[in-house]
C-alpha cells in the first residue's frame, strides 16, 4: 500500500486479507520443500520460505501496533475467501528439527550421560515414588489379600452352584418325555430374535457413523495406505540426505576441476582487460589512473557488468565532476544567505503523521529475488532427462566461475598494482607520496576502540563450552526437555470472537489462538536464523493464566519444535545456587555463554511472580526470589538479533508482582484461558486425552454430558481425572464394560474448578499493562482514526499537563 489510510476498518481487512494470504502460501511452501529431493531447487524454495515466515511476522507486528491486541478475529474474511479456520493453523517446518537431527541426538545422549552419572536422574525417580509408612503398607497388603480370598471363595461357591443346578436339570428332563417340534420352535424363536436384534443394532450404529454422530468402527486403526505414506515419506527423507551430500561433494570437486582448466586463462584475461584500461586512461586523460583499493573491491569495480567503452565513459565523466567540485569550493568561500521560510511542509509532514501507512518490509526483496530467479531458471526449464532429480552440474559451474573468478581477481589485483606503478615511475617518473600524518591518527582511534571493548571480560575464558555445560546439567539450571509436540495442545476457534468485539466486549481468548501466537513468538523466530535476524525482534515471553491450563508444557512444546536448549531460571531453582553478587554474575555470564553458542535457546523463569514481588512473604524470604530482578533488563539488552535465545515466564497470580518492572521485562503477554465447551466436547480435550492413555470411546460414553458437567475446569484437572479412572485393571475390563461418564464424576467432584471471579481477575490484570491501557483507550476514543495514533495523541497530552 502506497498510499496512507485513516479508515481503520479498511486498513485492517487489508491487513488481515495479506496475513491470511501468506499463511496459505506457507502451508503450501512447507509442504513442497519437505517433499522435494532436488537440492538446487530446496535451496531457493528455502530462501523463499524464510521470507513468507518473516513478512507473516511483520503483518501481525502491523495488526498488534493496529488493533492494540496480541489476538485477532478473521470470521468475515475467511467466510469471503471460502476458507475453514483450521486452515489459518500456522504449521512447525519440519526441517527445523530435520537438518540438526544429529546434533541434537548427540546433545541428549551427552545430557543423559551426565544426569546418569551424578545421580540426578535417579533422585528424580525417588521424588516420583510416593512414601508411605509401615502401618499404611499393612493395611494396604491385608485389603489385598483378603479380596484375593474372597475371589477364590466366590468362584468355589459359584461352582457348587452350577453343579447342583445342573442335577436339577438333569432330574427334571429324565421325568418329562421331551416334544422335539415345541424344543425346535422354541429355539428358533430365540434364534430369530438375537438376529433381528444385533440387526437392529448394526443398522443403527451405521446409520449414526453416516450422519457423523459416532466415529467409524475402524478409526484408530493404522491403515495400509497410511502405512505406505509413512514408507514414501521415510525413502524421500533418505534421498534428500543422499542428494545433499552429493551436491556438497560436486561444489568442491567442479571448482577444483575449473581451476585447473579455466583458471590460467581467467588469469590472463583479466589482466588483459586491465591493461588496455590502464591504456586507453592514459590516451584520454594524458595520466595514469589511480587503482582502486581491496576494501573497495578492487577492479572489480571498474568492470562490473560494463563495456570498455562505458568504462572509459565513466572515467571522463568523473574528472569532470572533480573539476565541478574544485570550482564549486571556490564559490562557497564567499558569505551566502540563510532562508528560513518553509513552512508548508511541516503542516504536511503533520497530516501524515495522523494517516497510518505501512512500515518496510525486509523480506519483500527476498522474496521477489526468489522469484525472478525462479522464473529465469526454473520455470520452463527441461527436467524430463532427470528423473531421479539430481543436481545440475552446468549451474553448479556458472557459480563456482564466478567465484573462482572473484579469488582469481584478488591476486591479479596484487600483481597489477605492482605493475602499475612500476610503469609511472618508468614512464611519467611520479614518486610515491609519502604515508599522510592522518592514517597514523586513525589507527590509535582503532586502538580506543580495542581498549573500550575489552572491557566486556569473559569470566570463563579458561574453560571449554563441554565443562560449563556439564555444570549447568549438575546445578540443575539445564534440564531435560520433555517430547511435546504444539499440535498436542488441543484447542478449537473462537467463533464468538468479532461478534463479541462489534458489542465492544473483549473475548476471552481461545486455546488455539494461544497456540498460534506460540508458533509465531516462540518458534518460528527460533526455528530460522534469517527469521530470527530480520523480523520484528521478541526477546521476551510471558505465559499468565490458571494452574493446569497447560503454560509449561507450552514453554516445552517450543524446546521440542525447535530443538532447542531449556535453561531453568525459576526463583526456587536457582535458591541456594550461585550465592553471592559474583555468583549470580558468574551464573548469568555461563547460562547466556552456552545458550549462545548451543542456540536456540530457551530461558524458562516458572512462577515468575515471585521475582517480582511486591512484597516478599516470610516464608519465602530465605531463598531470595528477587535476585534476578535487577539483572533481567540487562540480560534482554545484551541479546542481539544474531543470538537466537527467548526468555520465557510463566505465571498463575500475576498480580502479586509490581506491574511496571513486571511488563518492562516481558514484551509479549499472552493470556492462557481454561477450555471453553468446544475446546472440551467433540474429537478435542476428553476424547484426545481417554484415548491417548488407553481408552475406548464408545456410545456409552456421554462425551457431551463430561464437555458441560467439566465447565471451569482445567486440562490438567481432565487429564488427572482420566489417569485416576483408567487404571490398568479398568483397561482390561473395557471389552465386557465399556467406559460410561459417571465413572469419571466421583474423580471430577474431589477438585476444585477455575471459577469467573479468578478467570475475571486475570482479565482485570491485563487491563493494567501497558497493551491493555491502550486497548482500553482506543475503545472508549470511538472507531474514528487508528488506535495507533490516539493511544500516540493521550500520551503527548499526558506529557503536556505534567509540563
Amino acid at each position: 500500500m502506497v498510499e496512507p489510510h485513516r479508515n481503520q476498518v479498511f486498513i485492517f481487512h487489508v491487513l488481515a486479507t495479506f496475513y491470511i494470504k501468506y499463511v496459505q502460501i506457507f502451508r503450501n511452501l512447507e509442504n513442497v520443500y519437505d517433499q522435494i529431493v532436488h537440492p538446487q531447487k530446496r535451496i531457493l524454495i528455502r530462501k523463499i520460505l524464510d521470507g513468507v515466515m518473516g513478512r507473516i511476522l511483520e503483518l501481525k507486528n502491523e495488526m498488534v501496533e493496529l488493533e492494540l491486541t496480541e489476538f485477532h478475529y478473521f470470521d468475515d474474511i475467511l467466510q469471503d475467501l471460502k476458507l475453514a479456520p483450521q486452515q489459518l493453523d500456522i504449521p512447525i517446518p519440519k526441517y527445523f528439527l530435520k537438518e540438526k537431527l544429529e546434533v541434537i541426538k548427540g546433545r541428549e545422549k551427552i545430557l543423559a550421560q551426565i544426569l546418569a552419572d551424578t545421580g540426578l536422574d535417579i533422585q528424580e525417580m525417588k521424588l516420583s515414588i510416593k512414601t508411605i509408612s509401615l502401618e499404611q503398607a499393612v493395611k494396604l497388603i491385608q485389603i489385598a489379600e483378603r479380596a484375593r480370598q474372597g475371589r477364590l471363595r466366590a468362584l468355589f461357591m459359584k461352582q457348587i452352584f452350577l453343579q447342583e443346578f445342573r442335577a436339577r436339570q438333569a432330574k427334571l428332563l429324565g421325568e418329562k418325555m421331551a416334544d422335539v417340534g415345541a424344543a425346535a420352535l422354541r429355539i428358533q424363536k430365540v434364534w430369530r430374535g438375537f438376529h433381528q436384534s444385533k440387526k437392529t443394532e448394526r443398522e443403527r450404529q451405521e446409520e449414526m457413523v453416516f450422519l457423523g454422530m459416532n466415529p467409524p468402527p475402524l478409526l484408530n486403526e493404522v491403515s495400509a495406505t497410511i502405512i505406505q505414506a509413512e514408507k514414501v515419506t521415510r525413502l524421500r527423507d533418505e534421498l534428500q540426505i543422499k542428494h545433499e551430500e552429493d551436491y556438497k561433494t560436486a561444489l568442491d570437486t567442479i571448482k577444483s576441476q575449473l581451476q585447473l582448466i579455466e583458471g590460467a586463462d581467467i588469469k590472463e584475461n583479466l589482466r588483459d582487460q586491465i591493461r588496455h584500461w590502464i591504456i586507453e586512461c592514459r590516451n584520454l586523460t594524458g595520466t595514469f589512473p589511480e587503482y582502486p583499493k581491496a576494501e573497495e573491491g578492487g577492479s572489480a569495480i571498474i568492470f562490473s557488468n560494463k563495456t570498455p567503452q562505458q568504462v572509459i565513459q565513466d572515467i571522463i565523466a568523473a574528472q569532470e565532476e572533480e573539476e565541478k567540485r574544485r570550482k564549486e569550493k571556490k564559490k562557497e568561500k564567499k558569505p551566502v544567505k540563510k532562508v528560513k521560510e518553509k513552512k508548508v511542509p511541516k503542516e504536511k509532514s503533520k497530516e501524515e503523521d495522523e494517516l497510518w501507512k505501512m512500515s518496510p518490509s525486509a523480506f519483500l526483496q527476498t522474496m521477489e529475488e526468489g522469484n525472478n530467479i525462479y522464473k529465469e531458471i526454473w520455470k520452463n526449464k527441461d527436467e524430463s532427462l532427470n528423473f531421479l532429480q539430481d543436481y545440475d552440474p552446468e549451474m553448479i559451474k556458472e557459480e563456482k566461475r564466478k567465484e573462482l573468478e572473484s579469488e582469481i581477481r584478488v591476486q591479479v589485483d596484487e600483481l597489477m598494482r605492482q605493475e602499475l606503478k612500476n610503469i609511472k615511475l618508468a614512464v611519467n617518473r611520479e614518486k610515491e607520496l609519502p604515508v599522510k600524518a592522518g592514517k597514523k591518527g586513525g589507527k590509535n582511534k582503532n586502538k580506543g576502540k580495542k581498549g573500550r571493548r575489552g572491557k566486556d571480560k569473559d569470566l570463563t575464558a579458561d574453560r571449554t563450552i563441554e565443562s560449563l555445560y556439564k555444570e549447568l546439567v549438575e546445578e540443575g539450571l539445564l534440564v531435560q526437555t520433555l517430547k511435546v509436540n504444539l499440535s498436542d495442545y488441543i484447542g478449537e476457534y473462537s467463533y464468538l470472537g468479532a461478534t463479541l468485539r462489534r458489542v465492544s466486549i473483549e473475548p476471552m481468548p481461545s486455546l488455539l489462538d494461544v497456540r498460534q501466537l506460540i508458533a509465531l513468538y516462540g518458534i518460528l523466530p527460533l526455528g530460522s536464523a534469517e527469521v530470527h535476524q530480520n523480523a520484528p525482534m521478541v526477546k521476551s515471553l510471558l505465559l499468565a493464566g490458571p494452574s493446569g491450563v497447560g503454560k509449561k508444557m507450552l514453554v516445552h512444546a517450543i524446546c521440542s519444535e525447535t530443538g532447542a536448549n531449556l535453561f531453568n531460571l525459576s526463583a526456587e531453582n536457582i535458591a541456594g545456587k550461585y550465592p553471592g553478587k559474583s555468583g549470580l554474575q558468574m551464573m548469568i555470564h555461563v547460562v547466556l555463554k552456552v545458550a549462545r553458542q548451543l542456540q536456540p535457546s530457551v530461558v524458562w523463569i516458572g512462577d515468575t511472580e515471585k521475582t517480582f514481588y511486591k512484597k516478599v512473604p516470610n516464608a519465602e524470604r530465605m531463598n531470595e526470589p528477587k535476585r534476578l530482578k535487577k539483572h533481567l533488563p540487562k540480560i534482554l539488552k545484551l541479546l542481539k538479533p544474531n543470538d537466537r535465545v527467548l526468555i520465557v515466564g510463566t505465571t498463575r497470580r500475576p498480580f502479586d508482582a509490581e506491574i511496571q518492572s513486571f511488563c518492562r521485562v516481558y514484551q509479549k503477554i499472552i493470556l492462557v484461558p481454561r477450555p471453553d465447551y468446544a475446546s472440551r466436547y467433540g474429537n478435542l480435550l476428553w476424547q484426545q486425552i481417554i484415548q491417548r492413555h488407553g481408552g475406548v470411546i464408545t456410545s456409552a460414553l456421554n462425551i457431551s454430558c463430561l464437555a458441560k458437567v467439566t465447565d471451569g475446569f482445567t486440562q490438567g484437572h481432565i487429564v488427572r481425572v482420566v489417569r485416576s479412572v483408567l487404571t490398568d485393571r479398568r483397561l482390561r475390563q473395557q471389552q465386557q464394560k465399556p467406559l460410561v461418564a459417571v465413572e469419571f464424576i466421583g474423580a471430577l467432584s474431589t477438585m476444585d474448578p477455575i471459577y469467573q471471579e479468578e478467570e475475571d481477575s486475570f482479565k482485570n490484570w491485563y487491563a493494567k499493562t501497558p497493551m491493555g491501557k491502550k486497548r482500553a483507550l482506543a475503545l472508549m476514543g470511538g472507531n474514528t482514526g487508528t488506535a495507533k495514533d490516539k493511544g500516540q495523541k493521550k500520551g503527548k497530552k499526558e506529557k503536556k499537563k505534567k509540563k
